[in-house]
């Protein structure tokens, strides 16, 4: 399973910029598929997550409100909303394919990850 994520940049804070997440197998649409961030000199952490069919989101209490995950599953593909953004959310965001139909917010809930995409927010 390969998942290419895209959609970075710099961007102005209070802007609002999306990400998306292209997984190459049909198997990802029947997942809990995830966004991650790491910023430099700091651990990955949650952003946000959604399940198998996008009943059920959760986010990271850093985001909520200003970030949305969603998914398309007929393209295999996540997004992930951003708005309202501030500089302390610069970081490389990552998508990963959960391990089952609902996944929370650990890194262990997630088996495939893609390479990353830099979202940088100028204050």
């Amino acid at each position: 399973v390969q998942l290419q994520a895209s959609g970075g940049g710099l961007v102005q804070a209070g802007d609002s910029l999306r990400l998306s997440c292209t997984c190459s197998r049909r198997t990802c649409s029947n997942n809990a598929m995830g966004w991650f961030r790491q910023a430099p000199g700091k651990e990955r952490e949650f952003v946000g997550s959604i399940s198998w069919n996008g009943g059920n989101t959760v986010y990271a209490d850093s985001v909520k409100a200003r970030f949305t995950v969603s998914r398309d599953r007929a393209k295999s593909t996540v997004y992930l909303q951003m708005s309202s953004l501030k500089s302390e959310d610069t970081a490389v965001y990552y998508c990963a394919a959960g391990r089952s139909s609902f996944s929370g917010s650990s890194l262990r809930d997630y088996n495939f990850w893609g390479q990353g995409t830099l979202v940088t927010v100028s204050s």
